[in-house]
């Protein structure tokens, strides 16, 4: 039973100062849901014994199935410490990779977290993962070394290896967390470097700058150590199955007593190298070096380990006995007699060592309320990376006020933040539930029962001898007065019965920073690209925002819509509980959202606030399916339901194909399952076909090979063009002028390029790669400063720490250039351009005599150079843009390849009108045929222009301005792409496929199952390493995205259940094997046969997703027809 009612919660959250809001981060199956269930068990909501086997928080019927949480639920609880009563909002978020999106939802909420590992296990891939989301959301975490009784029962450890066990495991943590650490003290040292340099008021040499003085300066000094450590109190011991768990200060202040110490010291001392001297009663040092028993091992442990052995290994009833007496529990009867002695541990444990207690304690002790929310974590929620914050107006700089103090006054501006969208079934709501009855009504409906029973003894005394029917009859009268239905004191009103609580609706998961949110009220919902420097200027916006406006009605310029608020709710775990209202630095959930916010968006009473950053998502979508009805006739039932679908779930996308595709991109091959069941019985209700997993490819080229595939020396390196698999009406007439540099005209044979592509450097494409959000911000600003708005207000105010993250990049990428060889040289400031979608690994050089354009990193050098553009400078960049986006292989985006503009020459207009007569008849080319004739009305003016030759340039470009977007800007364009692609097609071509990391924790006796199952896949091992201790591998392999499907229950098949590997998206990995190799030498047709019918991956890939596209396919359809047959019983 509940120990408070909704009231008392409701006045708790009006004090922020004793709010907690946390989640709880961990690996899969690492014990998240288990430690929630306890914590839930503290406030009566469910029993003592069904917490770790109930899995309240998993509502989901797939999620108890299969073991794991696929979503972040919510839950409010009550908790008492001596005479302070504090609110814990707790979000118990999902531990497996493919939903780490809702791992990233929970976390942008939060203001501390509870980290779970696993002692055996140790720290996982996606520990690393949850530490760094936390650190990039600025909250604190506390840790919890959980499943320690697999130590002592699974591992059999004495109470001294474990110690040494567990400190290990503490080291690792405190790597991760120091990583973390020393990367942002470095941001934050050039943070306040910049403030140094800017500053006018001081004279301090900035060069003289003392970075240490940054945690000398904190305010809060427990924020110091950012590590985790039993001795300060940020670490508990735990074994959440078992339903215990202890911190150093509970055992301190015990054994300070028996022992008649300080408490302090022992708090000190009892985690680490320490041991105590029984002839002085002293602690001393070096308990190591002296062969001494640490005072955690005698003191801690040992007292464990004897729980264990006596009451579960060797199941002595006389010394458990001995144990509760001294320990004063209680133990029922029941417990004491049962057969599985795990639940006589749990009846004592959760008395002696209470897990919820003891996290708790550490939860209301060192994670920060709402009111201490930090500085640097406002701007970052308000102010994107790559602009800095004095850069907002100074309205929008004010509310920063209101973040800090967490005010819930009805004056303050109410701003909240919608993380995710979910759907809960109509019926579930608490408005549409059945509620119990009043004493009024149930005094009403005793006096009715009273009445038909009076009326129901009068009639079996006046007609005993009537026909059973007329009894029934008289019966069945009286039951229609009552006005409504009731069941077991519960009632229903007579509206709601008879409607339709069908469906569901989208409830928005959101937290209060600012103001309190009340039913009734109206508020602004603001887009992700909603500026308020521009809005703000606007005098009549009040017009522009109609309340019913929803988020489909908006123009492109338009990112507000109003809504007033009609239900709030309040999160219990499986239910919610309808409020009136919601003050600052809580958690809520608000409806009627679904017309306005998509996934994720900000809330608030004033256009001034800004839209919220976005948000981390550690694991990108990658695997795609196409989704058809199976019956053409649900086409419109799907289409709704992939809308509900993408707005339910923060991480998966939904589009529409050029083919008429719809495609959903998922971030796993589980997350996918998930995805599929929900539209199938949840958003459409149809049974939809999904097709074989869309997997993304790359395209590049390599340098020429220098042997062959059978390891002979390759004689001729020259490589023929590969014109097999050109598009549709392209020619293969290429004019190759020799080592891969390749001439391409316009159509009206009145521009010509000359281009070449190249490899690039694999550090360079790894640069580029891992850089995109900054490229992407010099690309904005680039564009900026050269349109034709002022500068002031097109140019993007990057912050210090963008502009010195692009200077390193620059430097980085110059060193990287420089070490591969003179054909790089100076190539970083020939850069032209990146791509594809102008951020991705992929650029244009500029190496056109004469032309020296701007550079792309004018923004961050402030060069005063007065250098322009060429026109048509865009179409060339817009052509490379669209060759490097669809590749000639399989039409995929290109990764790692340079292209090289050599030349950029406008031929004469003699010249050309001679070359459109000779040609007119081979090459009709309509808008060509256009520009001649215009030009030739101005043939004086021309010829007067093309005298000089360092005029002819200008003299063409003159006449083509009014058309700049026209034909000629076009033909440019379509230009610059057919010459990449043969330039690219010059070289060896090669398909890159995307790989996943696989980790995998197996023991000795699977290992060889293990690997056959990789190399089957075409897998490889990276590392395997023996954990210290244990019998169990760490095994780091990688494996084709392509060849994953399936992977997962192959090898839990293949080792009976004792390995499960986890996928992460790693890298792009070359395939080394040309795609239209055919064997030339002797050597390689003995090895491979005349016709080299071997599998060739690349080929196979390739094909594939040619057949998937409609492009044309070079392989036969029909071989050796003269030998078929038909096929039947009989022959």
């Amino acid at each position: 039973m509940r120990t408070k009612t909704l009231d008392q919660l409701a006045a708790l959250q009006k004090t922020p100062s004793n709010v907690r809001n946390i989640c709880i981060l961990a690996h899969v199956d690492h014990g998240k849901t288990t430690l929630a269930d306890a914590l839930v068990a503290s406030n009566g909501i469910i029993s003592q014994r069904m917490a770790g086997k109930l899995r309240y928080m998993d509502s989901r019927e797939d999620e108890q199935e299969r073991g794991i949480t696929m979503k972040s639920s919510a839950i409010s609880l009550f908790y008492q410490k001596d005479e302070d009563k504090y609110l814990i909002n707790l979000i118990d978020s999902p531990g497996h990779v493919d939903f780490s999106s809702e791992v990233s939802t929970a976390v942008r909420l939060c203001d501390g977290a509870v980290v779970l590992v696993d002692v055996v296990e140790g720290v996982c891939p996606q520990t690393h993962a949850v530490l760094r989301q936390a650190w990039l959301e600025n909250i604190k975490p506390v840790l919890v070394l959980n499943k320690i009784d697999r130590l002592v029962l699974e591992l059999k450890m004495s109470p001294l290896e474990a110690h040494v066990h567990l400190q290990q495991i503490l080291e690792q943590v405190n790597l991760l967390t120091n990583e973390l650490f020393t990367s942002e003290a470095m941001e934050k040292t050039s943070t306040e470097i910049d403030k140094l340099q800017r500053s006018t008021s001081r004279e301090a040499d900035p060069q003289s700058y003392d970075w240490t003085t940054l945690e000398d300066e904190d305010e809060n000094m427990e924020n110091k150590n950012i590590y985790f450590s039993p001795d300060q109190d940020n670490v508990v011991f735990a074994s959440a199955l078992d339903g215990w768990g202890f911190r150093i200060s509970h055992f301190a202040e015990l054994w300070a007593q028996k022992l008649g110490m300080s408490n302090k010291v022992l708090q000190k001392t009892l985690w680490g190298d320490y041991y105590l001297n029984v002839k002085n009663k002293r602690v001393m040092k070096g308990a190591q070096s002296k062969g001494k028993k640490p005072l955690f091992v005698q003191f801690v442990l040992e007292q464990i380990w004897a729980v264990y052995e006596s009451i579960v290994i060797s199941r002595d009833k006389e010394k458990t006995d001995k144990i509760v007496k001294s320990l004063k529990l209680k133990v029922s009867a029941r417990d004491a007699r049962h057969n599985d002695p795990r639940v006589q541990l749990q009846a004592v444990t959760s008395q002696w060592l209470p897990v919820s207690s003891a996290v708790l304690d550490v939860v209301v002790n060192n994670l920060p309320s709402p009111l201490q929310m930090t500085e640097e974590r406002v701007e970052k929620l308000m102010c994107s990376h790559i602009q800095r914050f004095d850069s907002l107006p100074e309205q929008t700089q004010h509310l920063k006020q209101h973040f800090l103090s967490c005010n819930p006054t009805t004056d303050t501006p109410v701003i909240v933040f919608v993380s995710k969208m979910f759907p809960v079934e109509r019926w579930q709501l608490p408005q549409n539930k059945q509620r119990p009855l009043t004493e009024e009504e149930l005094q009403i409906r005793r006096d009715i029962a009273r009445k038909r029973h009076a009326e129901k003894m009068a009639s079996e005394e006046g007609k005993r001898d009537s026909n059973t029917e007329e009894s029934e009859k008289t019966e069945d009268v009286p039951t229609g007065e009552a006005p409504d239905t009731a069941t077991n004191g519960v009632a229903i009103e007579a509206g709601e019965a008879s409607s339709d609580l069908g469906g569901h609706v989208f409830i928005a998961f959101a937290r209060v920073f600012s103001g309190t949110v009340k039913k009734g009220c109206t508020l602004y919902v603001l887009g992700p690209k909603h500026d308020p420097g521009k809005v703000l200027d606007k005098p009549d916006l009040e017009g522009e925002i109609t309340p019913g406006m929803t988020v489909r009605d908006l123009s492109s310029s338009q990112h507000i819509t109003r809504f007033t608020v009609k239900d709030l709710y309040l999160f219990m775990g499986r239910e919610l509980e309808e409020m009136e209202e919601i003050p600052a630095g809580n958690i809520l959930g608000i409806g009627g959202l679904e017309d306005h916010i998509l996934k994720s968006g900000t809330i608030s009473s004033t256009v001034a606030c800004p839209a919220f950053t976005e948000m981390f998502f550690d694991a990108d979508p990658i695997v795609r399916v196409a989704i058809e009805p199976a019956h053409p006739g649900d086409m419109a039932a799907v289409i709704q339901g992939l809308k509900l679908l993408n707005q339910a779930d923060p991480c998966v996308q939904v589009l529409v194909q050029e083919t008429g595709e719809h495609v959903i991109i998922t971030a796993g091959e589980v997350h996918l399952h998930r995805c599929i069941e929900d539209l199938q019985e949840r958003y459409a209700k149809v049974e939809v076909s999904v097709s074989a997993p869309i997997v993304p490819f790359r395209e590049t080229i390599i340098e020429p090979p220098k042997v062959d595939r059978v390891n002979e020396a390759i004689q001729d390196q020259n490589q023929p063009i590969k014109a097999a698999v050109t598009r549709e009406g392209e020619t293969e007439d290429e004019n190759g002028l020799g080592e891969g540099l390749i001439e391409v005209y316009t159509s009206n044979r009145k521009c010509v390029l000359h281009v070449r592509a190249a490899p690039l450097p694999e550090s360079v494409t790894c640069l580029l790669s891992n850089h995109p959000t900054i490229i992407k911000s010099l690309d904005q600003n680039t564009t900026a400063r050269f349109s034709d708005k002022s500068e002031c207000e097109s140019e993007v105010k990057m912050n210090f720490a963008t502009i010195e993250a692009l200077k390193d990049l620059k430097a980085k990428l110059k060193k990287e250039f420089e070490h591969s060889g003179d054909f790089w040289k100076d190539a970083v400031d020939q850069i032209w351009s990146f791509g594809p979608r102008r951020n991705g690994p992929n650029i244009l050089l500029n190496r056109i005599p004469g032309y020296q354009r701007p550079s792309v990193w004018s923004s961050i050098e402030k060069s005063t150079c007065s250098m322009q553009c060429r026109n048509f400078d865009s179409s060339v960049v817009n052509g490379f843009q669209m060759a490097t986006l669809s590749g000639p292989l399989c039409d995929e985006p290109m990764i790692g390849v340079c292209f090289v503009v050599e030349k950029w020459d406008y031929v004469n207009v003699e010249s050309s009108s001679v070359k459109s007569r000779t040609k007119r008849s081979a090459q009709p080319q309509v808008n060509g045929e256009v520009k001649v004739s215009s030009r030739s009305r101005t043939d004086a003016n021309c010829d007067e222009n093309l005298d000089c030759d360092s005029t002819e340039e200008d003299s063409h470009v003159s006449k083509q301005k009014q058309v700049a977007f026209g034909p000629f800007s076009g033909q440019l364009m379509s230009c610059m792409r057919d010459g990449c692609r043969r330039s690219y097609q010059a070289q060896p071509q090669r398909l890159s496929v995307a790989m996943y990391k696989c980790t995998i924790q197996a023991t000795t006796e699977v290992l060889g199952k293990l690997y056959a199952v990789l190399s089957k896949r075409n897998g490889r091992v990276i590392s395997d390493e023996m954990k210290e201790g244990t019998q169990i591998f760490s095994v780091q392999a990688t494996l084709p995205v392509i060849e994953s499907f399936g992977f997962a229950q192959d090898i839990r098949k293949k080792t009976s259940g004792l390995a499960s590997p986890q996928l992460t998206f790693s890298h792009w990995e070359t395939l080394d094997i040309d795609p239209f190799w055919t064997p030339t030498t002797e050597e390689e047709y003995t090895h491979f046969g005349e016709k080299a019918d071997s599998d060739n991956r690349a080929r196979t890939y390739m094909n594939s997703v040619r057949k998937r596209k409609g492009l044309k396919v070079d392989e036969k359809i029909v071989e050796h027809g003269e030998k078929q047959r038909t096929l039947t019983k009989m022959k």
